[in-house]
């Protein structure tokens, strides 16, 4: 398989690191739209600047995007048309109609679609989900991730908040794990937001939360802020609540949330069941980011290979963008939206 990686940012990096280690697979080519300093191993790999020039030139199987959000879904559909198979970093779009698009497009044209789900691929994920399963609904959702960031992260955040606040970016990966393990549809979203900064616009925010409701009673709540200003106390809260307990990541006390690999590690799972001892799960030997992007790019491969029904994967995608960005309305309007 010949592979064309867009964006060499730390998740495109980590990307076409975990191609280079994928049997049959080869890097034809890098696309940034400036130049970039690369590790040793992708060095030797041509770098271009034009994406679409480097797509109808190298002519890929597969093409990788890690860019901004709001080029993901012209690059995807530009390589879906091209013939190439996708694998695109979450989220798919900026709006659910562009979602829609690449959806459609990759249906239309037979291609695979698989989006940057990280946590799908992690093992104390998958257990978090099936413990919590277990317990059964209905469910109170408590996650959050706050990076306190400061130097090129704070930059990259910044440049980041153009086009995706906070709580869309990180929010898609908490919002799929609570579709995950609630079958129930979403039905209404409250969201808040605070702008803390006077180096972003007036219009952007880098702290929010907001509030899903699902149609089972569940109820779910995500917070996410960035910046110098952020607290690095209680940044990774992971609970999940139910009548009969409760499950959640405990996190060691060295942790910190400038720590990429932070962001994926569990540590422990904590599994409360009423009336019974707490018991600890320990997670020790779990995958780390790197180890995790290799995993997403050998599913990628299965999914080329095996000719997987992808359909799932792509209508979760686009609804957890859809909760995501009525979230954000919310934050905008002050009001309650409605899904359903």
């Amino acid at each position: 398989m010949r592979v064309l990686v867009a964006g060499l940012g730390n998740m495109g990096r980590s990307h076409a690191v975990a191609w280079l280690k994928q049997p049959g697979a080869e890097i034809v080519g890098l696309v940034n739209r400036s130049p970039v300093e690369l590790p040793p191993e992708l060095a030797a790999i041509p770098q271009s600047q034009d994406y679409h020039e480097a797509l109808r030139r190298l002519r890929p199987d597969v093409v990788v995007v890690a860019t901004y959000s709001d080029s993901h879904a012209e690059y995807a559909l530009a390589a879906l048309r091209a013939g190439a198979h996708v694998f695109v970093e979450k989220p798919l779009a900026t709006t659910v109609e562009d979602a829609r698009r690449v959806v459609e497009c990759a249906q239309e044209t037979g291609r695979k679609l698989v989006v940057g789900y990280i946590l799908r691929h992690h093992p104390s994920w998958q257990r978090l989900i099936t413990e919590a399963r277990a317990l059964g609904g209905p469910y109170v959702f408590r996650l959050n991730l706050n990076q306190q960031s400061s130097g090129p992260t704070w930059q990259v955040h910044k440049a980041l908040m153009h086009t995706t606040p906070p709580i869309v970016d990180c929010g898609v990966h908490y919002v799929d794990v609570m579709c995950q393990i609630t079958d129930a549809a979403p039905v209404e979203v409250r969201g808040m937001g605070l702008r803390l900064s006077d180096e972003i616009g007036p219009d952007m925010y880098n702290y929010g939360h907001f509030q899903v409701l699902f149609e089972d009673g569940s109820l779910g709540w995500y917070e996410a802020g960035w910046g110098p200003m952020m607290s690095d106390t209680a940044f990774f809260v992971k609970d999940v609540v139910s009548p009969r307990g409760a499950v959640s990541i405990r996190m060691p006390e060295d942790a910190r949330s400038d720590d990429i690999d932070t962001h994926t590690r569990t540590s422990t799972l904590r599994l409360h069941r009423v009336g019974e001892p707490d018991q600890d799960i320990s997670m020790q030997g779990e995958p780390g980011h790197q180890e995790l992007c290799d995993a997403e790019a050998a599913f990628m491969a299965r999914a080329i290979a095996e000719d997987m029904d992808l359909s799932r994967h792509m209508q979760d995608a686009v609804s957890s963008l859809a909760v995501c960005l009525t979230a954000d309305e919310s934050v905008r309007t002050g009001q309650p939206v409605r899904l359903r």
